[in-house]
């Protein structure tokens, strides 16, 4: 192998490392935003005092703003596997909750909830681009984000 087919090696793994990237930002960034949008005009007062008979509300608003938190640290340019894992472990998390969540068959509620159809794609995608920027990620691929003391 020349230096030039290593060069392109890197060079193209450099290139899908950013799309994924991009790809999970814009992902998390949406499933933040519909859980927001769902959230956010369920929240009241009255909820901290009376007996909670849905705790997603309260659930829905710290999971949005860790993705959004996410998003931003993956904008920044962070190649950490750990945040990969976080961002990946959340969508994973919302996704998994909502099929245990619906009692019924899953094709009707998401036929009853143009919202969870947008949310678990964005989550299915963002799982994805999650998985393959937490394999990228390694060391050995794309270098150690953390400087050593040889450098």
């Amino acid at each position: 192998m020349s230096s030039t087919d290593h060069g392109d090696s890197s060079d193209r793994l450099s290139s899908v490392e950013r799309l994924c990237r991009l790809v999970a930002i814009q992902a998390a960034l949406v499933v933040a935003a519909v859980h927001l949008i769902w959230a956010l005009p369920r929240l009241s007062g009255s909820l901290l005092v009376n007996p909670v008979a849905d705790s997603r509300p309260f659930l829905f608003i710290p999971a949005a703003l860790l993705l959004v938190a996410i998003a931003a640290a993956l904008f920044r340019g962070y190649r950490y596997r750990r945040l990969s894992a976080l961002g990946g472990g959340t969508l994973a998390a919302l996704l998994i909750g909502y099929l245990l969540w619906t009692s019924g068959s899953l094709l009707e509620a998401l036929a009853a909830d143009p919202l969870a159809v947008v949310s678990k794609l964005a989550e299915l995608v963002g799982l994805t681009a999650f998985a393959l920027l937490y394999y990228l990620h390694h060391p050995d691929r794309l270098g150690s984000p953390v400087e050593t003391v040889d450098q």
